[in-house]
């Protein structure tokens, strides 16, 4: 197999955990592979990724941000 016929697998340096029960509901983000905190919105990742020194232009990008156990629309637990 060559490396142009394998699959792309991205490595974001943000990754945001599946919802936690909680009141209220949050979901654990790391950046750079390193638990930095928990968001309980989407603005709280935009938030933790800024205070990293990272800008994120497109959430759905996922080369930018890998949203496990769910979407940013996704802060309740299923």
């Amino acid at each position: 197999m060559t490396e142009s016929a394998s699959p792309h697998l991205s490595h974001p340096r943000i990754l945001v955990l599946g919802v936690q029960p909680g009141s209220p509901p949050f979901r654990i983000v790391e950046i750079d592979g390193e638990v930095v905190g928990e968001a309980r919105t989407v603005i709280d990742v935009l938030e933790t990724a800024a205070a990293f020194g990272i800008t994120v232009h497109d959430l759905d990008d996922p080369d930018v941000v890998r949203w496990v156990g769910g979407d940013k629309f996704t802060w309740t637990p299923r």
